[in-house]
């Protein structure tokens, strides 16, 4: 992607595949659009996402948001020698969402040599803010790396 902070091609396919077995395909998380200096990803409200009072709960959105913010850091770095381990993530929960989809758009706000902070903005079907995550990633070298 030209003009883009990415480092390394990375699409939904890969995403997917590579989310097989994990928490991400259990909640049935999907990267949507990767955009120049962003990245889209959903998750369904259903039983797989609610709290017993029928409500997203706010673990599935916190979840929806490291995934997001994770994959957005790892393609910043160069695989072959960095990666980015979380080190602090937290969420408002600004509203309830009972049915549909929520939708994360996860955007930098620091890209710095050893450390990341990541924005993320969760909405309902109707584009309401449901919550805002930020989340601080490590970058740290590869062993061997």
């Amino acid at each position: 992607m030209t003009g883009s902070l990415w480092t390394a091609p990375f699409d939904a396919a890969l995403f997917q595949s590579l989310s097989a077995g994990t928490a991400n395909a259990h909640l049935g998380i999907e990267l949507i659009e990767i955009g120049a200096d962003y990245l889209v990803g959903r998750m369904p409200v259903d039983a797989r996402t609610r709290q017993p009072a029928g409500i997203l709960h706010g673990g599935a959105s916190v979840l929806l948001a490291e995934t997001l913010a994770s994959w957005a850091g790892h393609f910043t770095v160069d695989p072959r020698t960095r990666t980015v381990v979380g080190q602090e993530i937290n969420a408002n929960h600004l509203r309830p969402a009972t049915r549909g989809w929520v939708t994360g758009t996860a955007r930098p706000v620091h890209l710095g040599r050893r450390s990341q902070v990541w924005e993320i903005r969760i909405t309902d079907d109707d584009g309401k803010l449901v919550c805002i995550s930020r989340m601080t990633l490590a970058v740290i070298d590869r062993p061997g790396g």
